[in-house]
């Protein structure tokens, strides 16, 4: 005959098993999205074996709306610390197959504390986001732990290196959190960001959309800007980000990894490829990724949102063993030039570089900044203003290299002296002037060309003079805007060089609160 204790040791056990079953069910329907769940994309990021788990046992406190049966622990987030490549990192995933990753407030108060620790401890934050967003049966609790994390994320700011990887929805207040981090990281087919979804802009604006034309992988990493990397699956998105903390400084004191420098001092065979680099024709575009290879060690980087405005690629690479950030003009789009979206793009990176002491290299060819009517009503003259404000505050060591053309407010903005860059170094077909030879002559001898009677030769003539008068690097150099005129074959032994000088920088700034960038 069985007691009450046995019959209430028999609940207890059905019970649990039917909660097994439960979340195994979830774990399967995360699995049939092509979904890991937390704790598989925790082991998957971190050293194997060297995750420690912070508050397991943690339960939300809601008893409305039928909340109080089967609290599941841990709250819908899975929260600690490890290490990758063997270096200390805090994480947060957040787990959508419990109450949908919902944000409550045990859920917030987890990823909080985690956040402490990581700055007080001045390791890398990484926060995996798969969430259903605020947990409404919560209320405003909800809503105030999405601030707290937000004022957590300004805190950490320039001091250790934030991370967000967006393994699936992310919504409403929820993209705020990952827009202040400093790299956001996406995954092809699964993840979507967006402030509202299909539903409410339908309701709203009458607008018909779907999940990947309001907030896909390929909006935010194409069109608005917002995510840096979108991997292929969750492996890549992983991978990129594990490759990513490598070039990074565990925080703003510390310096970044050092690794055995691969080259010596003579000219590679990639060196020597640089001095039939630029093409003879004036307007005819190249592969500046072949001079970004030749100086960084292995020829190996990481491009920084590759797919968004690319007239310009921001990069992290190493030379000598060390870190640095690369900004190039990439003459292949856009000639070059600087419009709104890469100007932002780039003054975003270099920012990001000066806070955690990494030096930057410049790699110059601009026509200058992109005409239009579109560009000037959407902010032209206030956007590209960041990018002079990034490179003026900036006082890492800066290199600038000019390969073929710096041209009017282009020159001044990418990395000039006049922007305190330390060491300014121009190719002999570096043309540096307010604009090209052509145009010039076409406006400074328009009456001479109308009246000539051979207008083409003596246009040729006028063309020729200006060249040799201004549109080349000696004229910047004879008054000290060039430090060296070299060939580009030593681009990179020179560039090492500057940098050897400039590892021990000091530089004295005005005591201030804070600048006010044109945002």
């Amino acid at each position: 005959m069985s007691t009450t204790a046995d019959r209430i040791a028999d609940l207890a056990a059905r019970r649990a098993e039917v909660v097994e079953i439960a979340e195994k069910r979830a774990v399967d329907r995360q699995h049939a999205k092509g979904k890991l769940t937390a704790r598989e994309r925790i082991e998957l990021l971190l050293d194997p074996g060297s995750f420690t788990e912070l508050d397991e046992f943690a339960r939300h406190r809601c008893t409305d709306f039928g909340m109080a049966d089967n609290r599941p622990y841990g709250d819908g987030v899975v929260t600690g610390y490890g290490t990758v490549d063997g270096r200390q990192v805090c994480v947060f995933a957040q787990d959508f197959t419990t109450l949908g990753g919902s944000m409550g407030e045990a859920f917030g108060l987890k990823v909080l504390k985690v956040m402490d620790l990581a700055l007080s401890i001045g390791c890398p934050v990484i926060g995996i986001n798969d969430s259903g967003g605020a947990r409404i049966q919560e209320g405003v609790v909800s809503l105030a732990h999405y601030a707290e994390l937000g004022m957590r994320n300004v805190r950490a700011s320039g001091v250790i290196p934030q991370i967000s990887l967006l393994m699936g929805p992310c919504a409403g207040g929820a993209v705020y959190s990952p827009a202040i981090t400093d790299f956001t990281v996406m995954v092809d087919g699964t993840s979507y960001m967006f402030v509202t979804g299909p539903e409410v802009v339908s309701a709203v604006t009458g607008e018909q959309t779907t999940l990947d034309e309001l907030g896909g992988p390929a909006v935010n990493s194409e069109v608005s800007g917002n995510a840096h990397y979108v991997g292929h699956d969750e492996q890549d998105a992983v991978g990129w980000v594990q490759t990513l903390l490598g070039y990074l400084p565990s925080n703003n004191l510390d310096p970044a990894p050092v690794y055995a420098a691969p080259h010596g001092p003579e000219p590679t065979e990639r060196d020597l490829r640089l001095d039939s680099l630029i093409p003879d024709a004036e307007n005819q575009g190249y592969d500046v990724t072949e001079a970004i290879r030749a100086v960084v060690d292995d020829g190996d980087y990481l491009e920084v949102q590759p797919e968004y405005a690319r007239n310009i690629i921001t990069a992290l690479g190493r030379v000598d063993g060390h870190s640095v950030g690369v900004v190039a003009n990439n003459p292949l789009v856009n000639a070059g030039a600087l419009d709104i979206a890469c100007s932002e793009k780039a003054a975003r990176f270099v920012r990001f570089c000066d806070a955690f002491n990494i030096p930057l290299i410049t790699f110059a060819d601009v026509p200058g900044y992109l005409p239009g009517v579109a560009q000037e009503r959407n902010g032209i003259v206030r956007h590209g203003a960041k990018l002079i404000y990034a490179y003026a505050e900036a006082t890492v060591p800066k290199i600038t290299v000019v390969l073929r053309k710096a041209y009017g407010g282009g020159y001044a903005v990418m990395g000039s002296k006049h922007l305190g860059a330390d060491v300014n170094l121009a190719w002999p077909t570096a043309e540096i002037a307010v604009m090209g030879a052509v145009g010039a002559v076409q406006i400074l001898h328009r009456k001479a060309l109308q009246g000539a009677e051979d207008r083409q030769a003596l246009a040729a003539r006028l063309v020729d003079e200006y060249q040799r008068t201004f549109s080349n690097p000696y004229a910047a150099a004879e008054r000290g805007y060039v430090d060296r005129v070299i060939q580009p074959a030593r681009t990179r032994l020179e560039v090492s060089t500057a940098l050897r000088l400039l590892r021990n920088k000091r530089t004295v700034v005005p005591t201030r609160k804070h600048g006010n960038i044109p945002l």
